[in-house]
């Protein structure tokens, strides 16, 4: 492991956190009036979440992707977000899941879900591997969470700093 990095959850705990929540969103979408659930990754960062995840469900599913950016190259939210690709999905009178790495300040997904409202789904719910509710700016809470996490800058499994460590197998704190 990189000398600027130190572990906070392995790759097996991850693997572990992903299966059990794939059968939590089976299980609440088991009842309901579904033709197909739209799961929505926000890239870049949702990318290898989602599709571990994906192949978790046992329910129909659509798949689509937005590309925001909220960052830039900062480790902190700028506040603003910027729209970079939207999803290609019809999505009214649909249920749908919104696949998001982490949940920091909460401000991104408050506005997408604004977003995505407007467009008239039948649900929309929010799923994340990380829940970081110490930097909580709004009040958006996920429906769906695999970790709650300290206040540290976190890279790996999909999440960067300034686009390094996005393979990394594990999640790990860049250190100072």
């Amino acid at each position: 492991m990189d000398d600027s990095l130190a572990l906070l959850i392995s790759e097996t705990e991850i693997k572990q956190k992903v299966e059990e929540m794939g059968r939590k969103i089976n299980h609440f979408y088991a009842g309901q009036d579904l033709d197909k659930l739209v799961v929505i990754g926000i890239l870049r960062g949702s990318f290898i979440f989602m599709a571990d995840l994906a192949r978790q469900l046992t329910i129909p599913v659509e798949l689509d992707f937005m590309d925001v950016s909220s960052y830039g190259r900062s480790s902190v939210t700028t506040g603003m977000v910027r729209i970079l690709k939207d999803i290609s999905e019809d999505i009214t009178n649909k249920h749908v899941l919104l696949i998001e790495d982490i949940v920091d300040s909460g401000l991104t997904l408050k506005y997408l879900s604004k977003i995505l409202w407007a467009r008239s789904p039948r649900s929309l719910r929010i799923c994340t591997l990380l829940n970081k509710p110490s930097r909580r700016r709004t009040e958006l809470e996920p429906d769906f969470y695999g970790f709650m996490v300290p206040d540290e800058f976190i890279v790996g499994y999909g999440l960067d700093y300034a686009g390094k460590y996005r393979e990394l197998p594990y999640l790990a704190i860049v250190k100072p």
